[in-house]
């Protein structure tokens, strides 16, 4: 007789695979659990599910897939009034949208990410949020705006630590030497 797992016993066992970096039977057990708990009329958890599937095809390197489960998860989110986790949800699309150099797609993820981040005051998620914006102006050869965005991103944040103070120091830089000039 076949063994019957719950998504509860489902999602356990993804989290153990991803800890062990078993990223693609992770990805597809979280995505197993997402559908039973989506069965079950929980939609919230299947949603968030489907986004750790996301990460973990993301880490096998099948971005196509991860695109794939986080679709439509953050109007799952938005529904119900989490737009933490609607902002989460919109950083993992954009996060497989760069990963399958699909930029122009990406930035408008991640910039929406952003925005609802900073409507709802999380700045530490939003400073990483526009580094990711960041990164990928820079593959699109858009170095000024990429600086632009990294300074707003890290100027957001309350108690920076040592790497980020240095970061904005050297951000600093070359704004100080263009004041110079005017």
């Amino acid at each position: 007789m076949a063994d019957i797992y719950s998504p509860f016993d489902l999602k356990k066992e993804a989290e153990r695979a991803y800890k062990k970096k078993d990223f693609l039977s992770a990805a597809k057990v979280f995505k197993a659990a997402a559908e039973g708990y989506s069965q079950n009329g929980d939609q919230l958890e299947a949603a968030e599910l489907l986004n750790n599937a996301s990460v973990a095809y993301l880490q096998a390197e099948q971005p196509e897939f991860a695109l794939e489960a986080s679709q439509d998860t953050d109007l799952t989110f938005a529904k119900a009034g989490d737009k933490r986790r609607q902002a989460i949800a919109q950083g993992n699309q954009a996060a497989a949208y760069e990963a399958l150099d699909d930029f122009e797609s990406a930035a408008k993820a991640y910039q929406n990410s952003a925005d609802l981040l900073k409507e709802i005051g999380d700045h530490e998620l939003r400073a990483t949020v526009m580094q990711s914006i960041s990164a990928v102006q820079l593959r699109q050869g858009q170095q000024l705006e990429a600086l632009v965005t990294m300074q707003a991103g890290l100027d957001e944040i309350e108690n920076p630590g040592i790497k980020q103070k240095i970061l904005k120091k050297i951000l600093r830089s070359p704004f100080n030497y263009f004041n110079r000039l005017t």
